[in-house]
């Protein structure tokens, strides 16, 4: 089955044959020798279109941020930004794990903790769940804190949004043969059957994921090669919920190491040391 382009649902449950995963529109494999060379070019790129969106005179840049190795990776390198200014930047978060901030799973927390330190983003600029509520109502919570943030009723539109993969090719909290792939309805989402714990979280849902204008992958290690290759090549396997982000308007990057592309047989970008995108 294939869809549309034209609106912010029209990827959702879309199915994709081998060639058109292989060409996909505006979609870049950028592959660096080591995570410790992808990191400042991820930093550059999110200076990049920070400074490209507020220069042409948006009141603010939204970006959504991931957990994982996301954490680590941006808490080193963003702070190492020259005159980097995040004051106009609002940030929020593609999911997060239902536990109190100080909880070692709290995505909010681990970036409070590691980043938000390092950089000048005004705290009331940064949208964290409320942890206190139960999760339908947590998800309710921070769909509307998103739209008034983002100032829309509709579909919120991010910036850039980080994303990282799972090695059974999850995305946010949106895990394979899982219902909440096919919402359409709903922005932000509870989910209380996690697959991976802790069970409770929120996620945005992929009409919002595939709204933003910059949707970035970070996947590094050998540990992904071979659900890499499935998503973004294809087969005859079950389509990956990875595999469904492919922005309507906007654009799609991936950025690995060596050992996540080692099995890629697609024609991708592998620039030099110190390389911008």
């Amino acid at each position: 089955m294939r869809t549309s382009r034209g609106d912010n649902t029209a990827h959702v449950g879309a199915v994709f044959t081998k060639a058109e995963q292989e060409t996909m529109p505006g979609r870049r494999v950028v592959v660096f020798v080591s995570a410790a060379e992808l990191g400042p070019a991820l930093a550059h790129l999110i200076a990049s279109r920070a400074e490209k969106a507020l220069s042409s005179g948006a009141a603010s840049f939204s970006l959504g941020l991931s957990g994982g190795s996301l954490v680590s990776i941006l808490s080193k390198e963003l702070p190492a930004v020259p005159n980097l200014d995040c004051s106009r930047w609002l940030v929020g978060f593609c999911d997060e794990r239902l536990v109190p901030f100080d909880d070692p799973e709290s995505t909010y927390g681990l970036y409070k903790n590691q980043l938000f330190t390092k950089l000048n983003i005004p705290e009331e600029r940064v949208l964290a769940i409320d942890p206190s509520l139960p999760v339908q109502q947590c998800a309710e919570d921070y769909a509307r804190k998103l739209s008034k943030a983002l100032d829309t009723q509709q579909t919120p539109v991010f910036d850039m949004l980080l994303l990282g993969m799972g090695p059974d090719g999850h995305t946010c909290s949106l895990f394979p043969d899982h219902p909440l792939l096919q919402e359409k309805q709903k922005t932000v989402a509870p989910i209380s059957d996690s697959p991976k714990p802790p069970p409770q979280r929120v996620t945005l849902t992929l009409p919002v994921v595939n709204a933003a204008h910059c949707v970035v992958f970070v996947s590094t290690g050998g540990s992904k090669a071979t659900v890499l290759k499935a998503l973004l090549e294809g087969g005859d396997s079950p389509v990956l919920p990875a595999a469904l982000v492919a922005p309507t308007h906007g654009e799609l990057f991936w950025l690995v190491d060596e050992p996540a592309a080692a099995s890629l047989k697609l024609d991708v970008e592998r620039p030099g040391p110190g390389a911008k995108l």
